[in-house]
């Protein structure tokens, strides 16, 4: 076998493989330009990507993935579910809106109801880009093996995998911009390999959106501004992690209980209705982050903050970022109970947190008095 090639039997051992690794699906795709490069540029262009300057630093190479690899001739896209049932830091499978009141449980011993944060579901657990990274180096050898050279990805190199995903007929663009899969929903992380060899690819899948809104509907602050359309600006995932500064005042309001991440235009979509519980158990919520109320977070310091999110995907926020998220949160639900905390974290060395602090105390306050009206 050559460097060009790969075999019909090679094919269905890699999905074997990947399969065997605890991959749902593994599928082809051509190595070209995908469809919506020019999209790409044009939402650039926008500036609707807010701060993300790293999209544009590796425009040219994100939308030709020959770019990356030459004489790259197939991406093998891989699907790997992280839904772990329902949990507590979402409403929406308790029976309550997304949008709806924030979660909250009764603190142990006193009758008193606390608010607690909800975290993104694909957060809860262990980093699914180095559990990925593993399997993948797995495959990679495998193919090295037959001749293959490769480049491997979990969301952390410059292609539109989301594209590629598509033409590997993994599933089809939401109105979201989020992938579908009729039988894992949304709740699916995705990986590349790039190879030089070359596979039959898989077909498209049909798109199965029809009219359906529900996506766009949901979103909480209006980032979704059209199908198909995302102001990453406005995004509370956006605000709450990949913006390092502070969240715009406007906003804060709209991000209701969320600490890291939001799932809302994912709770909403109908296809969510056939998902499996992942047979991966690294990515279950962590008891210690489960135990926690939104107050509990702003006494975290450094080295507390490191080890409770050792390993974990919320890491990248690191203590201002995660502090200022729960500091915001508590501004929308918090209690008077909550002003202790609060008043602390007003106090803290790290501007980004104090000032979301203060912020929070006379959200807390305001409601305190209007409660009293």
């Amino acid at each position: 076998m050559n460097a060009e090639s790969g075999s019909a039997d090679t094919r269905a051992q890699v999905v074997a493989l990947a399969r065997e690794l605890g991959f749902d699906l593994c599928r082809f795709a051509r190595a070209e330009m995908p469809g919506h490069a020019a999209e790409f540029r044009d939402w650039l262009d926008r500036g609707d990507a807010g701060e993300m300057n790293y999209l544009a630093r590796n425009s040219a190479r994100r939308c030709d993935p020959r770019e990356i690899l030459p004489d790259a001739k197939t991406v093998i896209v891989l699907a790997l579910n992280y839904f772990q049932g329902a949990h507590k830091t979402h409403p929406a499978e308790l029976g309550v809106s997304p949008a709806g009141v924030a979660s909250k449980k009764i603190a142990a011993g006193t009758g008193v109801t606390t608010a607690i944060g909800r975290i993104a579901r694909y957060a809860l657990g262990d980093d699914y880009h180095k559990l990925i990274e593993r399997k993948l180096a797995v495959i990679d050898q495998f193919l090295r093996q037959r001749d293959g050279r490769q480049k491997c990805y979990v969301d952390t190199g410059p292609m539109l995998e989301r594209d590629h995903a598509a033409a590997a007929g993994i599933g089809w663009h939401g109105k979201s911009t989020m992938l579908l899969n009729r039988e894992l929903g949304t709740w699916f992380f995705l990986a590349e390999i790039l190879t030089t060899l070359e596979f039959v690819p898989d077909t498209a899948k049909k798109n199965y959106c029809g009219r359906c809104t529900r996506c766009i509907d949901a979103c909480p602050t209006g980032a979704l501004t059209a199908p198909h359309q995302m102001d990453a600006r406005r995004c509370i995932s956006y605000l709450t992690i990949e913006l390092k500064g502070p969240i715009p005042t406007e906003l804060r309001p709209l991000i209701g209980d969320r600490i890291y991440g939001c799932d809302d235009c994912l709770d909403a979509c109908p296809w969510n209705r056939f998902a499996k519980v992942s047979r991966e158990t690294a990515f279950a919520m962590r008891p210690e982050v489960a135990a926690m109320n939104l107050r509990d977070y702003l006494s975290l310091d450094d080295n507390k903050f490191r080890r409770l999110f050792r390993n974990s995907p919320i890491k990248r926020t690191k203590r201002r970022g995660l502090l200022r998220n729960v500091c915001v949160a508590l501004g929308n639900v918090g209690t008077i109970d909550d002003l202790p905390a609060l008043e602390r974290a007003a106090a803290d060395a790290e501007p980004l947190i104090a000032e979301h602090a203060q912020w929070a105390i006379e959200r807390v306050k305001e409601r305190a008095v209007a409660a009293n009206c």
